[in-house]
């Protein structure tokens, strides 16, 4: 129990001090992650929305492949990202290997998949009278597709908040492609990995405890946006 207190005065510590290689950590952390969860959205809310409101052969095998992208383990995401971006890999001459660029990839094909199944969710949890009422009304298709992503808005935002949720938690695939490099690639989640395997268990905890303050920050905002929408 003692480790906890120490940790959390270390984190105020931490954050009262001014030090830029924390802040750094904290500011690339969100750039990271909020880069990827943008991303996510630009993909999946559009994919999902489709997916949602349109019938063709294989829908449902399509489907099944984002609900299966959803629990991607992202050691694996890592893995496959790392060997598209290494030196022999088909992606190779990017040369984006161990940069900010690769992690924000990694953490893009996590979210993305998250954000498109919770919007096929959230927009087929409409009722399908709703449809037909606003068509009877004269509404064009572009109206008919406004209107239902207002009546879904509450669930596009969970789902937003579901992307970057997986985005900023994960700390495997960050470390592969990343290469946790000080200065250039750390973020919190690896940050707090490295502290933890050199044995500074009061420093890894003020940095777990910093990264829950980040995340439950962007949540309270997204949530708050959520539920004024009601």
């Amino acid at each position: 129990m003692e480790v906890y207190w120490q940790g959390l005065i270390e984190a105020i510590r931490l954050l009262l001090s001014g030090n830029p290689e924390v802040y750094e950590v904290i500011f690339r952390t969100v750039h990271v992650s909020g880069s990827a969860t943008i991303i996510g959205m630009l993909i999946g809310l559009p994919l999902g929305t489709v997916l949602a409101l349109s019938s063709f052969p294989g829908r449902k095998l399509v489907i099944s492949i984002i609900n299966f992208g959803m629990g991607l383990p992202p050691v694996v995401v890592g893995l496959w990202v790392w060997l598209t971006f290494s030196r022999y890999g088909p992606l190779g001459v990017l040369q984006v290997l161990y940069t900010p660029t690769a992690m924000i990839t990694a953490q893009v094909i996590i979210a993305a998949p998250i954000i498109t199944g919770f919007t096929i969710a959230a927009i087929q949890s409409l009722n399908p009278k709703i449809r037909l009422q606003i068509l009877a009304l004269g509404a064009s298709k572009l109206q008919l597709l406004w209107l239902l992503l207002r009546e879904s808005r509450l669930g596009l935002l969970a789902a937003v908040i579901a992307g970057f949720g997986g985005a900023v938690s994960e700390v495997g695939a960050s470390m592969m492609v990343g290469g946790n490099l000080k200065g250039y690639t750390m973020v919190l989640t690896t940050t707090t990995v490295l502290e933890v395997n050199k044995g500074n268990w009061e420093i890894a905890t003020a940095f777990s405890i910093i990264l829950l303050l980040l995340a439950f920050g962007v949540t309270v905002a997204l949530t708050t946006a959520q539920q004024r929408g009601r």
